[in-house]
């Protein structure tokens, strides 16, 4: 029996001494239980920097002007989530403070592209906060696990004192969003845009035809989104907004035109095309549908070899800040 109580006795003990273990390493980490996805290198250094309302942040290097917003959403995001008046909540790119608490170092500025550099450092000490990379898209990437370390106790806000180097796994990291059969407004594609830059993302895969709806304003072809649509889709000017909207955080958009299967809303408008006689309706129902483009048909390749073309054609457009911006337009 006195062996069998020791035997407990242990087991207990042991059990113990795990749990604090492990309830001592959950406090250690606890700051940095919301970073997402986890960076490449955390190095945890000693104390905290306290955020209060003096908070500023100051940019230095060549940046695309798409850092400037970030600097300004991050300042207004920080607001949001702290109550302090901060002093640049209106960020103004051409005013950097004499001493900032937190410096932007870039070498150059980004382009959205696949395989760009979005690496970053951000170090983090009592005193001061740097965040340096090779691209201002990398210093976006650091931006949003700035504000996710965000942390609190009863003396207020602050941000743990730590040195990250962080760079992606994978240089397409994408969210795939159907807008066909379910068609999804402007201000919900923005809203998911801005989720996917909390947690970098970089590509938004946007599928714009299916069996249920073609989205998308087609001015050479306009029976396509006039008769394939129910009168949701996407104007040309929509598109080029959330482009723009995508390109200000570091995410290229890539469209997908479903065919030759898939592809009842194109034939609605031109049956010729189709495989088998119409005419044709938009399907309501979900599921594999029969309606496809006619291989066979010398039409068919007329068609595609002009809307493709057109639709993927890329154009460079100068903003109002006098600065170039190349986006996929459909016509």
């Amino acid at each position: 029996m006195m062996i069998i109580f020791k035997k407990l006795y242990l087991l207990l003990f042991s059990a113990i001494l795990f749990l604090s273990a492990n309830t001592l390493l959950g406090e250690e980490m606890n700051s940095y239980k919301n970073l997402m996805p986890v960076p490449a290198k955390v190095k945890k250094l000693s104390g905290n920097f306290r955020i209060d309302s003096s908070f500023t942040i100051a940019v230095s290097g060549k940046p695309h002007p798409r850092l400037y917003k970030a600097v300004g959403r991050t300042v207004q995001r920080l607001t949001g989530r702290s109550g302090l008046f901060l002093p640049q909540v209106f960020f103004n790119a051409h005013e950097n403070p004499a001493s900032p608490n937190m410096v932007i170092k870039i070498n150059r500025p980004g382009v959205v592209k696949f395989g760009e550099e979005e690496s970053y450092n951000l170090l983090v000490t009592k005193e001061k906060i740097l965040l340096s990379a090779e691209t201002d898209i990398g210093a976006l990437r650091g931006l949003e696990t700035f504000l996710q370390l965000l942390d609190a106790d009863k003396n207020g806000y602050f941000i743990p004192a730590v040195e990250i180097n962080d760079t992606p796994r994978f240089p397409w990291r994408g969210l795939l969003i159907d807008a066909c059969r379910h068609f999804i407004p402007v201000e919900v594609i923005k809203r998911n845009l801005d989720g996917m830059a909390a947690v970098k993302l970089n590509v938004l895969h946007w599928h714009l035809t299916e069996d249920q709806g073609f989205r998308v304003e087609c001015k050479s072809y306009p029976k396509l989104h006039e008769m394939g649509s129910d009168g949701l889709y996407y104007t040309q000017e929509q598109i080029k907004e959330i482009i723009r909207y995508a390109n200000d955080r570091g995410i290229r958009v890539v469209p997908e035109f479903d065919v030759p299967g898939h592809a009842t809303s194109w034939l609605v408008g031109y049956p010729e095309l189709a495989s088998a006689p119409g005419p044709y309706k938009i399907e309501r129902r979900w599921g594999i549908m029969e309606p496809a483009f006619n291989p066979a048909a010398e039409e068919t390749y007329k068609f595609f070899n002009t809307f493709y073309p057109l639709v993927c054609s890329r154009r460079i457009f100068r903003t109002s800040n006098n600065k170039n911006i190349s986006m996929t337009i459909f016509i």
